[in-house]
């Protein structure tokens, strides 16, 4: 997979802009009405926007992994466990020997990874094998239960291409993130906060081991991950609490009505107290 930047149809990145703006959890269906829309882009709409990830279970080993445009091979889906699509292909393309042990030493790190910051979910990990490198994915999801009456879902996307050079090796790292939570709360009421965040970044090391791969991704990976939680946090999250608190009072109309007769009858009494004017 060549990441070099080409040139896009205008229409194409009008519909990404677009994308952007609409809440990810309707990606799918969002998706669609712009394909009906607009036909002749449809490869392009689907090599190109990022959907909420999906869960499947490896037939073979019982274990959950997540579906991306990057495992699969027509309408099958490769399992980073067991190395075989479901449904099963003749004429399936495998990432090289050298690469499927790479990444199943991904998997295995990213899966502790993802229960050391995540507690639960399911991460998954592809590579494949570019001239010169490699190139790969680490997905990530985690769903909320709505046991405290909150229900949402993060989902991370994280590309990246290795340029190998002797033993130096460029990385390139595009990050997407998903989020979106809904709330139902009696003193909140109805709320639904969602977006989509992409940044990027660029790094070199020095690699003496090939498994040192997978110590370098994992760095960028978390790196990543960290600045993005803190810009949700802070500045997306920030923002809209700063806004809601403008609108809403946290106080209730009975306190506030009270305090507000309190004021009236204060500025009464001044305004008694106040010495009339006498007439000269």
């Amino acid at each position: 997979m060549d990441m070099e930047e080409e040139e896009v149809n205008p229409q194409v990145n009008f519909a990404l802009d677009l994308m952007r703006r609409l809440p990810p959890q309707n990606a799918e269906k969002n998706l669609l009405s712009l394909i009906t829309l607009l036909p002749d882009l449809t490869e392009d709409l689907l090599n190109t926007v990022d959907q909420p990830l999906k869960v499947q279970t490896c037939a073979e080993t019982g274990k959950e992994y997540l579906l991306c445009e990057y495992n699969r091979d027509g309408d099958s889906y490769r399992s980073p466990w067991s190395n075989k699509f479901t449904p099963p292909l003749a004429d399936a393309t495998y990432p090289s020997a050298r690469l499927r042990k790479l990444e199943i030493s991904a998997n295995d790190a990213f899966d502790a990874y993802r229960e050391l910051y995540f507690e639960g979910g399911v991460s998954s990990v592809y590579f494949w094998d570019l001239s010169p490198g490699f190139a790969g994915v680490v997905l990530i999801k985690k769903v909320g239960d709505g046991a405290r009456r909150m229900k949402g879902a993060w989902d991370s996307i994280h590309v990246f291409e290795v340029q190998e050079k002797n033993r130096n090796s460029h990385y390139r790292l595009t990050s997407t993130v998903m989020l979106h939570m809904v709330t139902n709360k009696p003193d909140l009421g109805h709320m639904n906060l969602s977006g989509s965040m992409t940044r990027q970044a660029e790094q070199d090391y020095v690699v003496d081991d090939p498994s040192m791969h997978v110590a370098n991704i994992g760095r960028m990976v978390e790196e990543m991950e960290i600045k993005m939680r803190h810009l949700l946090k802070d500045v997306y999250f920030g923002k809209t609490k700063d806004v809601v608190n403008d609108l809403r009072s946290i106080e209730s109309l009975a306190k506030m009505k009270k305090q507000q007769d309190m004021q009236r009858e204060i500025a009464a009494k001044l305004q008694e107290r106040q010495p009339k004017p006498t007439i000269s």
